[in-house]
């Protein structure tokens, strides 16, 4: 993987930004049927198909990237420490959707949204601040997230 450096927001919310390389396919088998999260259904002991997980959680290869998140304002929103944000740059940042921003030339991951007519970016921790985005900032969305990967706690 390829590491871009960009400079990390000071509340530490980036890592480490790492290019998406479809290079091959990383096909597994998928189980027929869906698993409850409920109450416990007969098991269905049966392989449906294979899914590649490359075709599954990225549209967009070329505008796709890896994101390794640090810090904690964004621990309601299940963003984790250490996780991989996957993040395509070529869809539209729209409200209340998670963001990588870039704010004052430092990088930050926030839900973006819209009051009164009237841009935020938010964290998804009570703990921490939005950011009121004003004419007077160096401002820019780098990119919407789409999946977060976190090992099960």
């Amino acid at each position: 993987m390829n590491t871009t450096s960009l400079k990390v927001k000071t509340d530490e919310t980036i890592g480490n930004i790492y290019c998406c390389r479809n290079i091959r396919s990383l096909k597994r088998p998928l189980i027929g049927t869906d698993v409850p999260a409920g109450f416990p259904s007969p098991a269905q002991d049966y392989i449906e198909e294979n899914l590649d997980l490359n075709e599954f959680l990225i549209e967009h290869p070329t505008a796709t990237y890896f994101v390794k998140v640090e810090g904690y304002s964004m621990i309601d929103a299940g963003i984790h420490p250490g996780d991989i944000l996957i993040v395509d740059r070529s869809l539209e940042p729209l409200h209340k959707k998670i963001v990588i921003a870039i704010v004052d030339g430092e990088l930050t991951v926030k839900r973006l949204l819209s009051e009164k007519k009237k841009w935020y970016l938010a964290p998804d921790n009570p703990e921490f601040e939005s950011i009121e985005i004003t004419g007077d900032m160096s401002f820019k969305i780098w990119g919407v997230v789409t999946y977060a990967i976190h090992k099960m706690r």
